[in-house]
């Protein structure tokens, strides 16, 4: 229990920042509302980190519930306050980045369930959410590797309990460059209203 318990908290935070940012910003563009923050006079960046500050927030809260229900089934050390921290964060901020990725490229409802359904959902249970990759053949590790929700899972299982399956250093590093491409690539998008202005 000790051991899934970080892997639960990190997929509730990972499902929750990216829902409310992929269906924050559709329901705008659905809405017509988008309109009126494109012609405000708000830099790019701002109205990106608007909706990234709350898939943010939400993910943080609710991650935060699910540690304090979690400590009534198991007591949860933090061996490493500050990775805690800091991988809840990127954590929230990487899966509010796809999230919003998600909702410009989305163009009806559905769209938004189909990338958590066939892609995040499988990439959670494949990230080390439930068990060691250790255990894993070679070959299975080495796919795993590819996966960033392994090193999300990783960092927030070595705050809390002291033990990772990966490089922490480079687990911490890597995210970090991911998140700065997929800012960049946002912004992007966003500046030439790919999927805003039609």
């Amino acid at each position: 229990i000790e051991f899934i318990i970080p892997g639960l908290i990190m997929m509730s935070m990972i499902t929750n920042s990216y829902m409310n940012v992929s269906s924050s910003f559709f329901g705008s563009k659905f809405q017509r509302n988008i309109e009126e923050l494109l012609v405000s006079p708000l830099y790019d960046h701002f109205l990106i980190i608007g909706y990234l500050s709350g898939g943010v927030i939400r993910g943080l809260i609710v991650g935060l519930l699910v540690t304090i229900v979690s400590l009534l089934f198991s007591p949860i050390g933090f061996h490493r306050p500050f990775l805690v921290i800091a991988s809840a964060c990127l954590t929230a901020i990487l899966f509010s980045l796809l999230g919003f990725i998600n909702g410009i490229f989305a163009e009806k409802f559905d769209d938004i369930s189909i990338i958590p359904t066939f892609l995040l959902t499988p990439l959670i249970y494949l990230g080390g959410v439930f068990y060691s990759v250790s255990i894993l053949p070679p070959f299975w590790q080495t796919v795993s590797l590819f996966n960033p929700i392994l090193y999300l899972v990783n960092i927030f299982r070595y705050g809390c309990l002291g033990i990772s399956d990966i490089n922490i250093t480079t687990a911490f590093f890597t995210m970090i460059v991911i998140i700065i491409g997929l800012f960049i690539f946002v912004n992007y998008l966003v500046k030439k209203g790919i999927g805003i202005r039609q």
